[in-house]
């Protein structure tokens, strides 16, 4: 029985087919690597009632009386979870494949992290909450050097921190403008009477016609700036006034990439000539594209190197900055501590937008131009969270200290062939198998794709969806062969229905 006969049971009141007792398809390894990230992990899932339970359930009502609940996929008891683990408020432990949306690094309640926010240093920063654009914290330089600047990107060795990805992305459009704005001027303070009470009026010229081109599908936050270049959900962008700047069409590509070479070569090259021509034609001239390496809300849409190297020459051509959103891909999810490593780029984006697995946010640059001509331009109180720039310098620390990375690349190695193999048996219920070789950053179509997402919680393994019918994985980085098992076998055992 497949997906769709499945849902009907389920549509109609009827029992749930039991799981055919036949031989899996997928013939798994056991003896998994020998690091034991957590001893005190379960084994297995363990599913007690249905999800959510009936604590969830009570809880869930009694919270939707004074907070939006409608987005919730499950009450968490952060307390109890514990590495690749995830417990709900009715004891149910799931695998987390999800991970708070590519946001946990190391796993729940990870001890040397527990140890971190237990220092003085981490106390101090928390209860007296530096405002951070005026009144920096004397040792601000040396928590960056160890953390945040010691895991830049190659070639880009500054840094503004920021309180979110939306956040970051929209420090680094103002960023780009007043950039563009300086190079038309031929000076960095030489503002006109003229500018400086136009924009008091929201008219030009001292609120220019400019804008930053993004990628149809693409995602970049949901704050007001970022919005305007947010492109993958209408929802996301309902009854919100938007800005008049271009988005250009991202290769809509064939898996897997190796076969399919010619023909996405040329759908590339397409894409890349309209994206010159919005450069040149539109209205709104852009200071900047913004770009994912993956687009992943978007339904994980993949590029080619190829692709990208020409975007950069493109932006080095018509004098426009290339930012490179990295909030869900960047901190080793791809097998690369940056995913834009993979492009072999001759010279280094102008930004990169960072957040979620760093668990702090900002944007990385070089070029001083970058940073603007007078004070307040850029700035808010806050300024990001020293608090979590320390938090991050121990993420840093355990990632380089036990070999994350190359870790991660090594099981989304052993993943992707498992779910190959997965795609082969089912190739009906699992098509576009995508991620070769960006780590554990893998993602599959299913037409019945939230049916899917609902058994496998059902049996203990909480995925997530991107785009119309895609499962996306974004596990942590201690993600380790024996979770790719579990995850393996439990889509087996669905898929086998």
């Amino acid at each position: 029985m497949n997906l769709a006969a499945a849902a009907r049971c389920a549509t109609r009141g009827l029992p749930r087919p039991t799981f055919r007792q036949q031989r899996p398809v997928v013939q798994l390894v056991r003896c998994a690597s020998t690091k034991v990230f957590f001893p005190n992990e379960p084994s297995a899932p363990s599913v007690k009632t249905q999800i959510p339970g009936p604590e969830s359930q009570h809880l869930l009502k009694e919270l939707s009386a004074h907070f939006d609940t409608s987005n919730v996929n499950m009450l968490t008891n952060f307390q109890e979870s514990v590495g690749n683990y995830i417990v709900d408020a009715d004891g149910n432990c799931l695998l987390d494949v999800f991970a708070q949306i590519a946001s946990i690094p190391l796993g729940y309640n990870n001890p040397k992290l527990l140890e971190s926010v237990a220092k003085k240093e981490s106390h101090s920063a928390l209860v007296n909450r530096p405002a951070m654009g005026s009144f920096p914290q004397h040792d601000w330089l040396p928590i960056l050097k160890e953390g945040l600047l010691a895991a830049a990107p190659s070639g880009l060795d500054k840094i503004y921190t920021s309180m979110s990805g939306s956040d970051a992305n929209e420090m680094a459009y103002k960023a780009a403008f007043m950039w563009k704005r300086q190079q038309q001027r031929g000076s960095a303070t030489s503002f006109t009477a003229e500018e400086l009470e136009s924009c008091m009026e929201n008219k030009e010229p001292g609120c220019p016609n400019m804008s930053i081109m993004s990628f149809k599908k693409g995602f970049h936050g949901r704050l007001f700036g970022s919005l305007s270049t947010t492109r993958s959900k209408a929802i996301h962008k309902l009854d919100i006034p938007a800005f008049n700047w271009p988005a250009a069409p991202f290769p809509s590509l064939k898996y897997p990439l190796e076969e399919h070479a010619k023909e996405n070569r040329d759908e590339e090259a397409r894409c890349l000539a309209e994206t010159e021509r919005l450069i040149l034609e539109h209205p709104s001239p852009p200071a900047a594209i913004v770009v994912e390496p993956i687009q992943s809300e978007g339904g994980d849409n993949h590029a080619t190197k190829w692709f990208f190297q020409q975007l950069r020459d493109l932006t080095k051509k018509h004098d426009i900055l290339l930012i490179v959103d990295e909030v869900q891909t960047g901190v080793g999810a791809t097998g690369k501590f940056w995913a834009h490593e993979h492009w072999d780029l001759q010279t280094p984006p102008d930004i990169v937008t960072f957040s979620k697995k760093a668990q702090a946010a900002g944007f990385y640059y070089a070029n001083p131009a970058l940073q603007p001509s007078a004070s307040y331009r850029q700035f808010n109180t806050w300024m990001g969270d020293p608090a979590r720039a320390l938090l991050f310098r121990d993420i840093y620390r355990q990632i380089q200290d036990l070999g994350l990375v190359q870790h991660t690349a090594d099981v989304g190695q052993y993943l992707y062939n498992g779910l190959k193999r997965l795609q082969e048996a089912y190739p009906n219920e699992i098509t576009n198998l995508r991620g070769k070789d960006q780590g554990t950053f893998i993602a599959f179509d299913s037409p019945q794709r939230d049916e899917l997402l609902k058994q496998a919680k059902a049996l203990g393994v909480n995925l997530g969806g991107s785009g119309v019918n895609s499962v996306r994985l974004r596990p942590m980085l201690v993600f380790q062969q024996h979770h790719a098992n579990i995850l393996l076998e439990t889509l087996d055992k669905i898929l086998r229905q």
